[in-house]
């Protein structure tokens, strides 16, 4: 939730370029540890992934009062609308899509069940609380859970919608919006910690793996196929290729979105009249459609990497608005929401463990609703780089159904509330 522009920041650092400098200087030093051959930081570093310190770090910065995240414009737009389409275009292209069609159909029952958890945990939620605490769900708190099953089946702009519809106050709203910060992006860290314990997960769980695995290893021939000595050619190349799509998309998401907005009557219930819906849709069609050309030979000369180093910047940004005391006001909220995300935690590990699917399949249907597209291709990339498009694709499709099913939480949750 942006700050309020009236209200001038008190942080340490308020000056978006040095902010940067400080992120890149965080960044670095991570990786620098992390490569450590020997030593504490080796150690360190078996049991604290280098991804998490990327997310966590600017969380601290922010806590402490160092940085105003909510007060910066790295994060928007310049990692969420410049940073991650041109690392989903990169990423994408490199994919190998007849590899990406053979994960089944067993990922879209994943996604399904996890929207469908998320709806039954509100509600579970929301009765556990009447009976621990009345008071945390008396008055409109039911129409603020609405806003918040708009942002965890969909993303923000369904979360806005449900505010529109449901005319929640700013105060209820500002609330459920740390509510969504605190307990969605913990849920998204420890995530990021759990996907590099995947392998032991699947094997206790004996989950069906080869298809991921034989993804990953035809992947990994292709670039050592068309691996090269990279030349400033290719770095142009690259660097021209994704950004000139990112600008591609959003001149065509502007006037698309409006067009849809004023003429289509349902593109307001799939956010089509959103210009991002369109920016990371686009995005991940371009790169898709240059996977079929040579310019997936641009992968030998880095272009996954250059999409996952993108990928890391949007981490750092979308954490250092991450304010961890930010709930202390108002604790029983902040209870709510760990009761509902772990009911719908429950639910959906329960039904991968029926279906027999890799903890990869369980991580994106849950990401894919709780986070949305801009945070799923993080989560999807800690398993593999290339893997970043599945979860923007399954992410952008919860913008098409957030707003119906989170109408449908508000309408039970206004009936429970006996409003």
């Amino acid at each position: 939730m942006a700050a309020d522009p009236a209200t001038p920041s008190t942080a340490l650092i308020t000056n978006d370029i040095v902010l940067f400098g400080l992120i890149a200087a965080t960044l670095a030093a991570v990786f620098w540890t992390a490569s450590r051959p020997s030593g504490p930081w080796k150690r360190f570093y078996t049991y604290v992934p280098a991804l998490l310190l990327c997310y966590f770090i600017p969380g601290i910065y922010n806590t402490v009062g160092l940085i105003d995240g909510s007060a910066s414009a790295l994060y928007n737009p310049v990692a969420s609308r410049v940073l991650l389409p041109a690392a989903l275009v990169l990423l994408t292209l490199t994919i190998d899509l007849r590899g990406v069609l053979r994960l089944g159909p067993k990922l879209l029952l994943m996604y399904i069940g996890a929207s469908i958890t998320v709806m039954i945990g509100a509600f579970a939620a929301f009765w556990i609380m009447g009976v621990l605490h009345p008071e945390t769900v008396a008055g409109d708190t039911w129409a603020g859970m609405a806003t918040l099953a708009g942002s965890w089946i969909g993303g923000g702009a369904n979360m806005v919608a449900m505010k529109e519809v449901f005319a929640v106050d700013e105060t209820t709203f500002g609330q459920f919006v740390v509510v969504d910060v605190g307990v969605g992006y913990v849920w998204m860290a420890v995530l990021i910690f759990l996907a590099g314990r995947a392998a032991k997960i699947d094997a206790r769980s004996g989950a069906d793996t080869r298809a991921i695995e034989e993804l990953k290893t035809r992947l990994a021939s292709y670039q050592a196929e068309h691996e090269r000595v990279t030349t400033l050619t290719d770095l142009m190349l690259i660097v021209g290729i994704a950004f000139g799509a990112v600008g591609l998309s959003h001149a065509i998401a502007g006037p698309a979105s409006a067009w849809f907005g004023a003429n289509v009557g349902w593109a307001r219930q799939v956010s089509l009249h959103e210009p991002f819906v369109w920016v990371v849709v686009l995005s991940t069609l371009i790169g898709l459609g240059l996977s079929f050309t040579r310019v997936r030979t641009l992968d030998g000369a880095g272009a996954s990497k250059i999409g996952t180093l993108l990928l890391y910047i949007l981490i750092a940004c979308i954490g250092m608005q991450m304010d961890i005391f930010a709930l202390a006001d108002r604790p029983w909220l902040f209870l709510l929401g760990l009761i509902w995300i772990s009911i719908h935690i429950a639910l959906l590990w329960a039904l991968g463990k029926a279906l027999r699917v890799p903890f990869f399949y369980f991580a994106m249907g849950s990401q894919s609703n709780i986070g949305g597209p801009a945070s799923a291709p993080v989560v999807a990339s800690v398993f593999h780089p290339s893997l970043a498009p599945v979860g923007a694709l399954l992410g952008a499709l919860g913008y098409a159904t957030g707003t119906v099913l989170a109408y449908l939480v508000g309408i039970g949750l206004r009936a429970m509330a006996g409003q």
